[in-house]
């Protein structure tokens, strides 16, 4: 059987999932099994994701994936290369994945190759470092540079998918070279496009969920009907908004001291002192957000701020996790294929497979705090689920509030995809 792995959100499963997945079983028809490797409880722009991870995990094995695993925080909240990074080596770690699928504007794979050769040149390096000491943005100063040095279009370099493809190139030829690319040409809507419809993305169905009445009808279109169930289900009480996390990063602010906020992952380079004046300038956390925004701090990098500074990520922590990769694999939900696939990847691995989280850490251990490296990053993915029920509404039921990895196990599915 040919293992295709995917790195995703599912931030929901939507119908363009729907589509690629069905895409890869088309390519290597029905003897496949597909590994989705999916952000947990915030996502990689720093929002905590619109259903649990065990919801949008059961959701992607209903749409044909047969087995999910969670991307570590320390990686899925990151920029496009460390969350390309992590996902790549933990699907090399299983030593089992073929192939990497993935969508992208682009429907050609070749300029894509070109742009991960031509950022890894030497010469690139060097100007980009250049670029970014005096005060550029990286995508900004990446895009005049490989335009400069490979003469692809900028148009091309803007596109989110297409940045995130390069990204997912570059690490396989760093540290998985045995494991092939495979693009699956992006359809429908653009990734910022609020329009809702059959091939409608993930932002314009998370837009409509913000609103106090969603079109429920037009969402319909949108969705499959397991996801579609699913947000009928869990609107409004069990849908996160980070914007519910401003009062408690407000109240974390209170406690720390300048030294301590420094520390923070990301709030290096004069940030910590912007979002102290910018704070008490701001009544939402998107007013904050939008007010330290700059030309060289883009407001996703901002947005990665809050969850790392309410759970407390060093710098050392993230640099660390860089140099490592990810240091388990987490399973979250499988369906029939997923389960014997678990048999081979028990047998393959280089990661150990972690299905009971409390065989790996314990509630306790956590609040003590001396763990190792592998407990330090399955901690942050804990803690990371409990701070997403921050986001919840107020009249969210108990047992969302209350839901941990320490009592939830992975979920079995019995799936429709059989090889």
């Amino acid at each position: 059987m040919h293992v295709v792995g995917v790195i995703a959100e599912y931030n929901p499963f939507h119908q363009g999932h729907a589509y690629q997945l069905r895409a890869i079983r088309e390519r290597f028809h029905d003897d496949v099994a597909i590994v989705a490797v999916m952000s947990g409880s915030f996502t990689q722009r720093g929002e905590a994701a619109v259903l649990d991870k065990w919801r949008r995990a059961d959701l992607a094995v209903r749409g044909g994936c047969q087995l999910v695993l969670e991307l570590p925080f320390l990686f899925a909240c990151r920029s496009a290369q460390d969350f390309a990074r992590g996902g790549v080596r933990l699907l090399q770690g299983l030593g089992c994945v073929d192939t990497l699928a993935f969508g992208a504007e682009s429907p050609d794979l070749t300029p894509l190759m070109e742009a991960a050769r031509a950022i890894d040149a030497p010469e690139t390096q060097a100007a980009l470092h250049e670029a970014l000491r005096a005060g550029a943005s990286y995508a900004k100063a990446l895009t005049a540079i490989l335009q400069e040095a490979s003469g692809l279009a900028a148009d091309l370099l803007r596109q989110p998918n297409n940045i995130l493809a390069i990204e997912y190139l570059r690490a396989i030829r760093v540290y998985a070279q045995g494991i092939e690319p495979l693009l699956i040409a992006r359809r429908g809507a653009g990734y910022h496009e609020a329009s809702l419809g059959p091939l409608a993305s993930a932002s314009a169905i998370r837009g409509e969920l913000a609103k106090a009445q969603p079109d429920f009808a037009s969402l319909r279109d949108s969705l499959p009907e397991a996801t579609y169930a699913a947000i009928r289900a869990a609107f409004p009480a069990e849908i996160a908004s980070t914007e519910r996390l401003f009062r408690p990063l407000l109240a974390r602010l209170l406690t720390m001291k300048n030294h301590e906020l420094e520390a923070i992952f990301g709030l290096q380079e004069g940030l910590a002192n912007r979002l102290l004046a910018k704070i008490r300038q701001s009544q939402t956390l998107q007013e904050l957000i939008a007010g330290m925004v700059t030309s060289r701090y883009p407001a996703s990098r901002i947005s990665r701020i809050v969850p790392h500074l309410l759970l407390g990520t060093g710098e050392r922590a993230a640099r660390e996790a860089a140099e490592t990769g990810p240091l388990y694999a987490r399973v979250l939900a499988f369906d029939e294929v997923g389960r014997e696939l678990l048999h081979t990847i028990k047998e393959r691995s280089t990661l150990p497979l972690i299905t009971k989280v409390s065989a790996a850490l314990n509630s306790r251990e956590r609040l003590e705090g001396d763990l190792t490296p592998l407990q330090a990053m399955l901690a942050l993915d804990t803690r990371a689920t409990e701070l997403r029920a921050l986001a919840l509404p107020d009249h969210a039921p108990l047992a969302a509030l209350h839901q941990t990895d320490f009592i939830t196990s992975p979920h079995f599915i019995r799936s429709a995809y059989h090889t």
